[in-house]
């Protein structure tokens, strides 16, 4: 009896003396995290600095050479992975002037891959597509566009976002409005639907029929966001306007002043561009074959300078990185971290990796994957392992009870067929998690707009954030052994059971077509 007293006091004294280590652990990085941050400065660099992040974009190429030399500064072990090629595009400047029937400088941007204006741009009347019968009217109409900005994107009724009409109208003026609002949008899609050409073809038939270029208006229903993506036309260029100058030109022309503008919009062709992710490592020293991931895309769209899709998410992982270097720098297995490229066109650089690593697939213990804006993580879903709530219950309660209060979670989840690069992995069997955050008014202000910039980061949740991955990464680090991969079946929503999403190759070639 007194040998087995003996021994149990040991082991008992053993596992209080390994939980104080943790519990050491985990106190070292709360206090690296909030005493000295580096959030601000990377933010800066990455924003500020370097800018947007287009995908075959000289500034892409700089933010990964960034990223590795930033590593590398902090004793991390860093490279660039080519995955494909694209077609490399570099932005210049974008000047619009009304100069008819008055005169006002208009505020809007070329669309990704746009081509260029001539040299000093270029002057002429602006037109509205007009309603006709049907495709043959359309060929008809066609030869008038020579020489001519043809504005293909419906007006809209008002500039107001449906929030403060809620504050401030009627519930008779608020409802009126979204009548009239959805009577115009059907007649504007009936007019497209006239020409007889999808959405992509018609720029291209109206600069084939002589048009100077294309004017579009995507408003993100918010005050002065617009949606900045790609152009479709070949030859001209393709601008998006702010909802207001738009508004006044559709209106000019529908009136019959014959508005005129001088579009000066220059841009660059760079050729076939190698593209790339950026990989950092922290090599494991108990498991080095065995990983624990952090996960964020790199590129942006460029109508801003991406800073909350996804440059908070790449210093988030960053800075995780940083902190367990300093503080952790000797871990049971590999962490990594992977910035991918090219996940706006379809989650490229991240399938890219799955499918150029698949000796790795089954010995990722967890991923940890940040994309959708600025906010606190608010939200973890089980993504489908039926054991997940297991571990990572155990994970999360190590975090500060102040960053996790306010988390929802849902277990086991069903998997994620796409949105973001967690996706890939989980395709391939792999425990990965997406740290949902608070949105922030992202979809309507910051998500592929204009506004999305440095100065829309919250810094305190991102730390939070930076605190919670940097916990949970220590965690899954130290468990001892791999945790479960049991999938459950998916369910779609109507509660019907479905399949688990299959491993997609990426486009390796983008771009060129």
């Amino acid at each position: 009896m007194k040998k087995r007293y003996l021994l149990g006091f040991g082991l008992l004294l053993l596992f209080n003396v390994k939980v104080q280590a943790q519990d050491q652990v985990i106190n070292d990085i709360i206090k690296e995290a909030r005493e000295n941050s580096q959030l601000k400065v990377l933010g800066h660099e990455l924003m500020d600095g370097i800018g947007p992040r287009l995908v075959g974009s000289p500034q892409m190429q700089k933010a990964h050479d960034w990223a590795v030399e930033k590593y590398k500064g902090w004793g991390i072990e860093a490279r660039n992975e080519q995955w494909g090629e694209w077609r490399g595009w570099e932005r210049g400047i974008t000047h619009i002037d009304m100069t008819a029937p008055w005169t006002k400088s208009l505020a809007g941007t070329q669309l990704a891959w746009s081509p260029a204006s001539p040299k000093g741009g270029a002057a002429g009347e602006v037109v509205i597509l007009p309603m006709l019968e049907d495709a043959a009217a359309f060929e008809k109409w066609l030869p008038s566009v020579k020489g001519k900005y043809v504005m293909i994107s419906a007006p809209q009724i008002t500039g107001r976002p449906d929030y403060n009409w809620e504050e401030f109208a009627t519930e008779e003026s608020f409802a009126k409005m979204k009548e009239d609002r959805s009577a115009m949008n059907d007649a504007w899609n009936e007019r497209l639907r006239n020409t007889g050409q999808g959405r992509r073809e018609l720029p291209t038939a109206l600069e084939d029929a002589g048009a100077l270029g294309i004017i579009t208006s995507y408003w993100s229903q918010g005050f002065g966001a617009n949606k900045i993506f790609s152009a479709s036309t070949k030859k001209v260029p393709t601008v998006d306007l702010s909802l207001e100058d738009y508004g006044l030109l559709f209106r000019l022309a529908e009136s019959g002043q014959k508005p005129m503008i001088n579009l000066n919009a220059q841009s660059k062709e760079t050729g076939v561009t190698p593209t790339f992710n950026t990989i950092a490592e922290i090599k494991g020293t108990e498991k080095p074959d065995e990983y624990v991931m952090l996960s964020a895309h790199f590129d942006s769209w460029d109508g801003g300078t991406g800073a909350t899709d996804n440059g908070t998410g790449t210093i988030m992982m960053m800075e995780v990185m940083r902190v367990l270097k300093e503080i952790y720098p000797n871990p049971k297995r590999t962490i990594l971290v992977g910035h991918w490229g090219s996940e706006e066109q379809g989650l490229n650089g991240s399938r890219a990796f799955v499918e150029d690593h698949p000796e790795m697939m089954g010995k990722i213990q967890a991923l940890f994957n940040q994309d959708n804006g600025t906010g606190r993580v608010a939200n973890v879903s089980g993504q489908g392992f039926v054991d997940s709530y297991e571990y990572l219950g155990r994970w999360m309660s190590k975090v500060p009870r102040s960053i996790t209060r306010d988390v929802e979670t849902t277990f086991p989840g069903n998997p994620g067929g796409g949105g973001s690069d967690y996706a890939s992995f989980v395709a391939a069997g792999v425990p990965a998690f997406s740290l949902s955050s608070l949105n922030w008014s992202y979809f309507n202000y910051t998500w592929h707009t204009n506004l999305d910039t440095y100065d829309k980061i919250v810094f305190d949740d991102v730390q939070n954030n930076v605190i919670m991955a940097a916990i949970m990464v220590y965690m899954a680090s130290e468990e001892p052994e791999m945790v479960s991969r049991e999938i459950r079946i998916p369910l779609d929503r109507n509660g019907n059971p479905t399949s688990w999403p299959a491993v997609r190759s990426p486009t390796r070639k983008g771009g060129m077509d």
